[in-house]
């Protein structure tokens, strides 16, 4: 009994370390999306921070501000949606599908 605990133990700080790995690297991940037909471009990192938001100055219109407020909203929408996917896809993959919180 003793030995399938050190073995259950052993299991479970291989896991939490390959999680920390995983988490680290979804962090660093880069998702760039675009909206508008590439009129508008974001790009966040794993950790959901917007790295970056740009505007081609074709889209900039002072009579149709609240479309360029569309476009943008839609491609942050979009960025963050599509790298919380991804982040849940890799760590998914570690935790073997088990629903973890927290993660």
């Amino acid at each position: 009994m003793a030995m399938d605990m050190n073995k259950m133990m052993k299991q479970a700080r291989k896991m939490q370390a390959e999680l920390a790995r995983v988490q680290e690297e979804v962090a660093q991940t880069v998702t760039t999306i675009t909206a508008g037909g590439g009129m508008v471009t974001v790009t966040v990192l794993g950790d959901s921070t917007v790295q970056s938001i740009k505007i081609d100055p074709s889209v900039v219109d002072p009579d149709d501000v609240e479309m360029l407020e569309d476009l943008v909203t839609a491609a942050v929408n979009e960025a963050l949606r599509s790298s919380q996917e991804a982040a849940a896809e890799r760590m998914s993959a570690v935790t073997g599908g088990l629903n973890l919180p927290g993660l």
